[in-house]
């Protein structure tokens, strides 16, 4: 249920280069969840939580994605937001890796194709850029300087990456100019933002001199989770320094970390004064978030948790764009089940039921589980708050030497191109 919150902010869109944001919020991407079919969701959902007068004439709901060929709907405007894809690898891109390619593909009724890349070599990342620009792929590029799993920054990617200021530089510059060449001979203009983390730990911080860098360079934005690499998701973000963030550059800022709530992300513009906000695992397993955000925001329809019924309502709808978009019910099914058991936290729900909808292989299974549920069951208290695994501290894995300077050295530039072989596009 929306929380007693500040007054909604007026009504005002968002540019980020030629895109017009009308509601302040963002979908962060999220490895294995930010799908097409997700994105649709989340993005549907928010389009609910609009005021009247800014409502698209015809949502996406009613045009015949269910039972016919989507119509496209893209252009500049993003009124519910902004929903990012998942992260994609450079080198992936660049050599046709498959799965990549199979990631980047857009959702025809994608109102703004936002792609997040990551990459450590500049050269690789204007490659990536230039692919995407020119195949008109994309309408809005983000670069990740904020995954904090060991995978990407023990290669020196993602929150590790800021900590090498040279580096930092040139893959910014590398691929804004990319944009702009590619842009430029498509007749478009694709704008570049970042996404950061605070710093590797309180010793090193980043994210002030990394944004200074980022506008020197040309980026439309930037948004900041505002941890450390070594809280990964524990302990509470520190919106102060989102506060500082906007206080010291002149391009939009997006604050991200903990918001759970429309309430939340009202708190969190009004406390530091930020252009909009970043939401992450608070939408798992309840992509109507949105709704909440939108709505609270920007003073649109009052906003109420769905029921269980509703719930399972969602889950099948969901699944059969996941079906639909894979082509392949069994492989759709195996993703749906994280998804299942996020939508059913909270709610009374028994173990052998739970198992049993943990192992659903068909659209036909799905259905028959969840209608033997009881579900006359509200949104739980439960189910409200905090999301995901949030866990302790851990203790950063970097290339070895990666804090003995903020500059990189020879031996460490030369590894760049090694540190994504055999990237799998996220």
């Amino acid at each position: 249920m929306t929380q007693s919150s500040p007054a909604p902010r007026p009504i005002s869109p968002l540019e980020i280069g030629p895109v017009r944001v009308w509601s302040p919020v963002v979908l962060a991407p999220m490895a294995g969840v930010t799908d097409a079919p997700f994105r649709r969701l989340c993005r549907e959902f928010g389009e609910q939580g609009l005021p009247g007068a800014l409502r698209p004439a015809a949502s996406s709901g009613h045009r015949g994605h269910e039972g016919g060929a989507p119509v496209p709907v893209k252009g500049v405007d993003a009124p519910a937001g902004l929903y990012v894809m998942e992260m994609v690898t450079s080198r992936a891109l660049v050599e046709g890796n498959a799965r990549t390619w199979e990631m980047v593909r857009p959702d025809p009724v994608e109102r703004v194709r936002s792609i997040q890349l990551y990459g450590v070599d500049p050269a690789a990342m204007a490659k990536a850029t230039e692919i995407l620009v020119g195949r008109d792929l994309v309408d809005h590029l983000d670069l990740n300087f904020g995954c904090p799993v060991p995978k990407v920054t023990r290669k020196g990617g993602g929150a590790a990456l800021p900590w090498k200021k040279d580096l930092f530089d040139d893959l910014v510059h590398a691929v804004v100019d990319a944009a702009d060449r590619a842009g430029s001979r498509a007749g478009r203009d694709v704008p570049v933002t970042v996404k950061m983390r605070v710093g590797i730990d309180e010793e090193h911080v980043t994210f002030l001199d990394a944004a200074r860098i980022a506008q020197r360079r040309g980026v439309a934005a930037i948004a900041l989770h505002a941890r450390t690499q070594v809280q990964h998701y524990s302990g509470h973000a520190h919106w102060e320094r989102i506060a500082r963030l906007k206080e010291a550059v002149s391009v939009p800022v997006l604050g991200n970390g903990d918001v759970f709530s429309g309430a939340d992300a009202a708190r969190m513009m009004a406390q530091t004064g930020c252009d909009a906000v970043v939401v992450g695992r608070g939408c798992q397993g309840r992509p109507w978030l949105f709704a909440d955000i939108v709505s609270t925001l920007m003073g649109g329809p009052e906003f109420c948790d769905p029921d269980l019924r509703e719930i399972a309502g969602i889950i099948e709808r969901h699944a059969r764009w996941v079906v639909a978009d894979q082509g392949d019910e069994v492989r759709a099914m195996r993703e749906m089940r994280k998804h299942i058991g996020w939508y059913l936290r909270g709610f009374a729900v028994g173990g052998s039921a739970r198992h049993a909808l943990s192992m659903v292989s068909s659209l036909d299974e799905l259905h028959e589980r969840l209608m033997s549920l009881d579900l006359d069951q509200p949104f739980p208290e439960a189910a409200e708050g905090p999301r995901g695994r949030a866990g302790g501290e851990k203790a950063p894995h970097l290339p070895d030497g990666w804090l003995d300077s903020p500059f990189l050295t020879e031996a460490e530039r030369s590894q760049l191109r090694l540190a994504e072989d055999g990237a799998d596009g996220g």
